[in-house]
């Protein structure tokens, strides 16, 4: 009996302090497992759409643009771009939701302890997209390049890296920067501002404390919150996505980020900034959802409370 008592003592998760230096190393791991798994599943869509977006007239619809890639390149050729985009968003969610947390705190603990919650929320979150695309921006601009050019611009991440650097030298890897911004931070602070908001009205309406429900059932409202939260991240960041799409496959050479916008917008105009916005809920509410529910879940499993509801 005291072996199997000690060895579900030793599977017990280990206390973990609250915003504590290993808190914020939690977080930032569940943001890496939630984040870049995630975004790599959704490739088939993000393929179509940003191949939509610089091209409307390619494919009539989604399913006739994976039967058209699948019967030229496979299984494979639907998945095309997979490499950056795990690599980069992994990188991403590391550094959106554990520096999230970090500001978070500081913010709302630290500095301004009397600041209104959602102020709170979307500074912390601005805070975190802010730094977290520094590192995404070189893995999104060559997954960008790859997936909307015909032949491939590169057959995977690496070859892209090594063209990219070879042609254009480091800067190239950052010239969509300013638009990722554009699209990344506004998308962030609605993702967890209305998130948060949301998870705390579900338990309001539930009539009960967070504290008062299973794990399991914290988990399933964070799931919930994550799938309103992003339908509004999707149409809100949506524009800034075209564009991003748009820049890294279409910016001239000598060219500012300034100079190809304007000279993008004059061909495409305001109706062609939503090219694609019903696939993107689509992506982005499942997305968000799916992110919420493993990073809570890897919360919960580790002995820390789910996001929200306070």
């Amino acid at each position: 009996m005291s072996a199997l008592q000690d060895a579900a003592e030793k599977a017990r998760p280990k206390h973990i302090e609250l915003f504590s230096p290993t808190y914020f190393a939690t977080c930032t791991i569940g943001g890496i497992i939630a984040c870049g798994p995630t975004h790599s599943g959704v490739t088939p869509l993000d393929l179509v759409k940003c191949r939509r977006q610089v091209d409307p007239s390619i494919y009539k619809s989604n399913f006739q643009a994976w039967r058209t890639i699948a019967s030229k390149e496979g299984v494979r050729g639907i998945f095309f771009g997979w490499g950056p985009t795990f690599v980069g968003y992994s990188f991403q969610g590391a550094g959106k939701y554990g520096f999230y947390e970090v500001f978070k705190y500081l913010y709302g603990e630290q500095l301004f302890p009397n600041l209104n919650k959602t102020v709170v929320y979307l500074g912390a979150s601005a805070s975190a997209e802010f730094l977290a695309d520094l590192a995404l921006c070189p893995f999104e601009a060559i997954k960008v390049r790859m997936q909307t050019t015909l032949p491939p611009f590169a057959p995977n991440a690496r070859e892209g890296w090594k063209k990219v650097v070879a042609k254009e030298g480091y800067a190239g890897l950052y010239k969509g920067l300013f638009p990722l911004w554009g699209r990344q931070i506004p998308y962030t602070m609605v993702k967890f501002a209305t998130f948060e908001e949301t998870v705390k009205q579900i338990y309001g309406f539930l009539g009960k404390s967070k504290e008062d429900f299973s794990g399991s059932q914290q988990i399933a409202v964070s799931f919930a919150g994550g799938y309103i939260a992003g339908i509004g991240c999707a149409v809100v960041s949506h524009p800034a996505d075209v564009m991003v799409s748009k820049l890294n496959a279409d910016r001239q050479a000598g060219e500012s980020a300034v100079q190809a916008m304007s000279r993008i917008y004059g061909k495409i105009g305001f109706a062609g900034l939503w090219n694609g916005l019903p696939t993107r809920i689509a992506m982005i509410g499942t997305l968000t959802a799916f992110q919420w529910l493993i990073y809570d879940s890897f919360k919960v499993s580790m002995g820390l409370p789910s996001t929200g509801g306070h």
